[in-house]
């Protein structure tokens, strides 16, 4: 696995090194060992996956909070994602800063989110599926989110959503005092 660290410090592109021959390829797409080798939380509880039947589709802007914070690896396994994480930690230098990405079937890549990230994602195509793998039980009450249109946060989305649910559409206004 080859491990690229975003603009936003603790938070991975990750790429599976692929080995490759007249079959397809081969590659590691989680060792826990390689994840503690770079510092990060290697110590999977669970695995999750949706899927969205609807180009458009948007999810998030999600995290838990304390002492729920969960750190995740996002891959998208069919179809096509933007993948986009907001950092908020407030001691960070780069607090309420956001970074995307592109996660598809073709291109293999993940992207790993650390605690006290804000996650979420459009889908780029019709029938996208994503895999999350993540470090601390879901807990009820313990969900929050951010809106994904909220002008503090300045997301650029690639392009307009066009399914949100209503929970995710609700989400208030940014408010500094509830954060984890």
């Amino acid at each position: 696995m080859r491990f690229i660290e975003t603009a936003l410090k603790g938070a991975f592109v990750i790429e599976i090194n692929q080995i490759t021959d007249e079959r397809g390829f081969f590659g590691r797409s989680w060792c826990k060992r390689e994840m503690e080798e770079h510092g990060l939380n290697g110590n999977v509880v669970q695995a999750n996956t949706s899927f969205s039947k609807t180009k458009g589709t948007l999810r998030g802007m999600h995290y838990q909070k304390h002492p729920h914070e969960e750190t995740k690896l996002i891959r998208c396994t069919k179809g096509a994602i933007y993948d986009v994480i907001v950092d908020l930690r407030k001691d960070s230098p780069t607090y309420l800063k956001w970074f995307g990405i592109e996660l598809s079937e073709t291109n293999y890549k993940m992207l790993y989110v650390p605690e006290k990230f804000a996650h979420g994602f459009i889908t780029l195509t019709d029938d996208a599926e994503v895999t999350y793998l993540v470090t601390e039980f879901y807990t009820p009450g313990a969900e929050a989110g951010l809106r994904f249109d909220d002008p503090t946060l300045k997301i650029d989305w690639p392009l307009e959503a066009t399914v949100i649910s209503e929970k995710d559409s609700q989400h208030p206004d940014f408010d500094e005092s509830v954060l984890p």
